[in-house]
């Protein structure tokens, strides 16, 4: 599934107004399905750099790309496959 600049901004979006980062991640796999979601520690993220960032909430996303059996963190959003969700 690759996401769509208005599907960013929708992510943006909830990620910046959902009460929680596993909320946002509840509503981001209701309303994207089949994208993964995840959501992970944001030290464990500490070296990747965020597709999406929310300063004010301190979330961010992270676009993750496969190749069948590897999972990278990706740039490009015509490549993403999941988000990972993480709040520092």
């Amino acid at each position: 599934m690759s996401l769509t600049h208005e599907q960013m901004q929708h992510i943006a979006g909830v990620l910046a107004q959902a009460e929680t980062v596993r909320a946002a991640a509840t509503l981001i796999r209701q309303q994207l399905a089949p994208l993964q979601t995840l959501v992970m520690d944001a030290f464990d993220m500490r070296r990747e750099t965020p597709a999406i960032e929310v300063v004010d909430t301190g979330r961010s996303a992270y676009l993750m790309a496969t190749d069948g059996h590897c999972w990278m963190v990706t740039p490009d959003p015509a490549l993403a496959r999941a988000l990972v969700l993480t709040q520092a």
